[in-house]
């Protein structure tokens, strides 16, 4: 990703037309004509509509903490904090059964959305320890591999409980 500079103008879904004020390691300070200075985090998807080359030290700053990240992310069992969507956020998930002769069932849909966080944070461990495997043969891996895709594929539903597009689910990409 390549960091936009000070003077960049681009355009927001949500807040307009603006131009970045400052960049530091998390986010743009984005000046928009309509609603005034807002943060924006650095791999939201924005409309880049002219890019200014970034003159300050950010990027080497932003490299090494996405680096960083990566590690941690690879050798850790530690979950990350994965935001849920905005318009999920202390709503509820309700289960209707089919006979109104019995209870529905009402989970909040934060306690829902934290336990699917964990079983894609499982499956990557389980990923992981595949691919790092000594006693695997290559078809093996590749085999598990395969598997592992397939469920991914299968939890694309939940994407839109996810806030962040880069935290999506994955499955196999259709050719």
């Amino acid at each position: 990703m390549k960091l936009l500079g000070i003077g960049s103008r681009i355009n927001h879904s949500e807040f307009g037309f603006g131009v970045v004020t400052n960049v530091d390691n998390k986010h743009y300070w984005v000046t928009f004509q309509e609603n005034g200075l807002e943060t924006i985090p650095l791999d939201e998807e924005i409309e880049i509509i002219e890019a200014v080359e970034d003159e300050v030290d950010t990027v080497s700053l932003y490299e090494v903490e996405k680096s960083l990240r990566s590690i941690l992310k690879k050798w850790s069992d530690i979950s990350e904090i994965v935001p849920i969507a905005d318009k999920f956020k202390g709503g509820k998930l309700i289960i209707e059964p089919a006979d109104t002769n019995l209870t529905s069932k009402e989970i909040p849909i934060d306690t829902f959305f934290h336990k699917i966080v964990m079983v894609r944070d499982r499956i990557r461990v389980m990923e992981q320890k595949i691919n790092a495997s000594k006693t695997l043969d290559d078809q093996d891996k590749i085999d598990l591999q395969q598997y592992i895709t397939r469920i991914y594929g299968s939890l694309t539903t939940f994407n839109v409980l996810f806030k962040l597009k880069s935290d999506h689910f994955v499955g196999a990409k259709s050719k």
